[in-house]
């Protein structure tokens, strides 16, 4: 590996999945402006709107997303440049 290509202000920050209020721990360099306290400790706060403990590929619970026919709308959208 290359020399001084890597930060060296790695610390332990607190990442915050909102959607289900999942608390993880890990080393990052992320700039954050919020703490928060886990077990007693002050940590740095990062909120993600997603994480592997939300997300329907790590989950297995998929959501229905086309209920107003947006792919219906993509094929008629897009017809007319089949040959």
């Amino acid at each position: 590996m290359k020399k001084g290509i890597h930060p060296d202000n790695y610390r332990l920050v607190a990442f915050k999945d909102m959607s289900n209020e999942e608390i993880f721990i890990t080393k990052s360099t992320v700039n954050t402006r919020e703490t928060i306290e886990v077990d007693g400790v002050q940590y740095p706060l990062m909120k993600l709107e997603i994480s592997r403990t939300s997300h329907p590929y790590y989950t297995g619970k998929h959501k229905m997303v086309d209920t107003a026919g947006r792919i219906d709308k993509f094929k008629s959208k897009y017809d007319k440049f089949k040959k």
